[in-house]
């Protein structure tokens, strides 16, 4: 039985529209990881459908070291609750990846105790944490010495959620480009084995993230949504009432603002708007899908509303950012998706 490398499938020649199909069976990857290689071209959307609870329960079977990776511009959808239960017994070493999203001005230690803070909210425990990302391959030494210093004999078992990043950081600790590495869910569709360093490390399928705005949106709208680039805070002095809409995806109010200002921290691709909130309604029922794009595949929104005290508070929203309000703000209210997933935080950064 082989399988492709990019992506774990089973290779076959039968169907076309199943996992691993590939024309030419003698080649080492199926024809789907093939169009994402080489054209960025996704021919057959995998983002739902793989079992969570089925790929954590192949870990938690395995006598092995966990590598969990997290999204730190995404660090809210990264958590994955009860952890320590469902891994129980499991030595667990955390990567907090991209950390070339965020602002290079904010101090990595200030990030890494808020993520310890944010893991111990949860209860969730683990041996290290180590900050990663693809500029200037940083982390890999300090991952493969964290190896050395837990597994023993034992192979790595890669985790974490869909769009994490966990094949392109093992292909940096390869230092090849052998697993198949796109923005979209679902790349990694089965445990698939790369051997480094003359270890094993097990790539596994991301764990869904059904609660995301990556979820919610079109996959050809990724590409606006997912920042490729260190993201610049963009900065709002606020009065009265005011309104904002991240595109049509997302629309933030806040009521009585006084000596206020609001942060987005997004992608630069995705457009802000903001308005007089008196003005939120008219402008999202005429420029809805026009000018407010893009928008979800189904426009159906829940709505979420906090009184806001006076220190600093993200309104994080799964997929998308977040945005950091201070000052005297009475009511924040913020229009999803429906089951879209939106925390309010203590602010980050």
């Amino acid at each position: 039985m082989r399988k492709c490398i990019g992506c774990g499938a089973v290779l076959q020649s039968e169907n076309k529209s199943e996992p691993g199909y590939t024309p030419k069976p003698e080649g080492g990857y199926c024809q789907r990881c093939f169009r994402l290689i080489h054209y960025d071209d996704l021919t057959v959307s995998m983002r739902t459908g793989i079992d969570p609870d089925t790929v954590i329960s192949q870990a938690s079977a395995m006598d092995a070291l966990i590598l969990w990776v997290i999204d730190l511009f995404d660090n809210e959808a990264g958590m994955i609750p009860g952890i320590n239960r469902k891994l129980s017994g499991k030595d667990i070493i955390l990567a907090l990846n991209k950390r070339d999203l965020l602002p290079e001005n904010i101090s990595d230690e200030k990030i890494m105790t808020f993520i310890a803070g944010r893991l111990g909210e949860s209860g969730i425990r683990v041996r290290e944490m180590i900050m990663t990302s693809r500029e200037h391959n940083l982390g890999a030494e300090e991952i493969k010495e964290a190896v050395e210093m837990y597994a023993g004999n034992r192979p790595v078992v890669v985790i974490g959620r869909a769009n994490s990043g966990k094949s392109t950081l093992m292909n940096r600790l390869a230092g090849r480009n052998d697993l198949t590495m796109s923005r979209y869910p679902g790349t990694t569709l089965d445990f698939n084995e790369i051997v480094i360093d003359g270890r094993t490390y097990i790539d596994t399928p991301g764990i869904e993230i059904e609660n995301s705005i990556l979820m919610a949106a079109e996959e050809k709208d990724l590409k606006t949504i997912i920042p490729q680039k260190t993201i610049k805070p963009v900065v709002y002095q606020l009065k009265d009432d005011q309104s904002f809409a991240a595109g049509g995806l997302v629309r933030l109010d806040l009521y009585g603002c006084h000596k206020a200002s609001c942060v987005w921290y997004v992608s630069s691709a995705l457009t802000l708007h903001r308005s007089k909130a008196s003005n939120a309604d008219m402008l999202w029922k005429n420029h809805y899908g026009e000018t407010l794009v893009p928008v979800p595949q189904k426009k159906e929104f829940s709505s979420y509303s906090i009184r806001k005290d006076e220190g600093k508070t993200d309104i994080v929203i799964d997929g998308l950012g977040w945005a950091c309000v201070s000052g005297e703000i009475r009511t924040i209210t913020v229009h999803v998706p429906k089951g879209v997933n939106v925390t309010f935080r203590k602010a980050m950064l």
